[in-house]
């Protein structure tokens, strides 16, 4: 099939010009469009939408320049070439500023010189055309790659949580329920979508760092002793070491000897950011007698005081080797007596506020 003609339209006055350029082009092979003043070349132009417009400047009803400010409005990327007697330079100046790709002066004494210049600002505009098609082709390529390592990203935390799992499989669900539930509170505290979804996301690996406790120590199935306690507690910076930096192990222990450890060139991405604050500060506590750090109130980040706060909850509600799971009256009173020492107060209001929400999270993803 044989592509369709390319649409002119001419706007002009005069009819003799209007009636001698549409000829001239017809002859060139182009479909043309006729208008006889500025008013209805935008009719004309809204209606058929023509490759190119010419217009005169010198017009009854709406004059050439008011057109060429529409048009730009309306299409900046359709090529408008002024065709004038007017002569002056202040004229073709100021249609230039008004968007006009060239300007071609009455009477044309050789119309080819406007087949050169209709040429011309076809042969620009399929430039720009076939550019903007290139570059919204490579935006779409790197958009899709982008999406395809933020999968195998997410895919590979989802994993880790997994693998913490293994250690410790009492607390098989107990992972998902805190990061659905972390998710819940912040959207209630104000959390933009974006940011529940990285909470979600993050909060199944606070607990990532038990990989490094024994299970002698972490599957006991009594109370641990002070050197044991010790030991256990150091699953917070083992987590936030195996999320930390890539280079040395030396490296990555130092970097977590920080509360908030800056971000680091090429080992910056807000999910492992997330990930390793959640590892590292989670038995923080609002009175600062938590750990590793001793932080105290709202020096402890947002995010690691919800987790904090949904991670203890749960484990209440859980049965793990060293304990049956709490009454959920029992746990609930246990949020209420350390609001404002373990946790922050806001945060048990808002937990509280949002009880039924919560509970139908703990009966989705209940234990097996």
């Amino acid at each position: 099939m044989a592509a369709s003609p390319l649409r002119i339209l001419t706007i002009d006055d005069e009819d003799m010009i209007r009636e001698t350029i549409a000829v001239y082009l017809e002859n060139k092979g182009y479909a043309v469009l006729e208008a006889c003043n500025g008013r209805q070349g935008l009719e004309r132009f809204l209606a058929k939408r023509p490759d190119l417009v010419l217009v005169d400047l010198r017009m009854p009803e709406m004059d050439g320049l008011e057109v060429l400010a529409r048009l730009r409005e309306l299409s900046p990327d359709t090529p408008t070439i002024v065709v004038s007697g007017t002569g002056v330079l202040q004229d073709a100046l100021e249609a230039i500023r008004r968007g006009a790709w060239d300007y071609v002066t009455k009477p044309i004494q050789d119309m080819d010189v406007l087949g050169l210049a209709v040429e011309k600002a076809l042969e620009r505009v399929r430039l720009l055309r076939e550019n903007r098609a290139y570059q919204e082709n490579l935006e779409a390529l790197v958009r899709e790659r982008t999406a395809e390592v933020e999968n195998t990203r997410r895919q590979i935390m989802h994993r880790l949580s997994r693998a913490a799992e293994f250690k410790d499989n009492e607390t098989g669900r107990h992972v998902v329920r805190v990061g659905e539930i972390s998710a819940l509170i912040g959207r209630a505290v104000g959390l933009s979508p974006e940011e529940c979804d990285m909470l979600r996301q993050c909060a199944p690996l606070h607990d990532l760092g038990k990989i490094g406790i024994p299970d002698a120590i972490l599957l006991k199935p009594g109370p641990l002793t002070d050197r044991e306690w010790e030991v256990m507690k150091r699953h917070c910076l083992y987590g936030c070491e195996i999320l930390g930096p890539l280079g040395s192990l030396r490296d990555a222990r130092n970097w977590c000897s920080e509360p908030l450890p800056p971000t680091r060139g090429d080992d910056h991405n807000p999910l492992i950011d997330l990930a390793r604050t959640l590892a590292l500060l989670h038995h923080e506590r609002w009175d600062g007698q938590g750990y590793p750090f001793g932080l105290e109130g709202e020096d402890i980040p947002l995010e690691a005081r919800i987790v904090a706060l949904v991670d203890v909850y749960d484990a209440l509600r859980s049965t793990r080797s060293y304990k049956k799971a709490f009454p959920e009256a029992q746990s609930l009173e246990i949020l209420r007596r350390d609001s404002g020492t373990r946790f922050d107060p806001h945060l048990v209001e808002v937990f509280f506020t949002h009880l039924d929400a919560i509970r139908a999270i703990l009966d989705k993803w209940k234990d097996e």
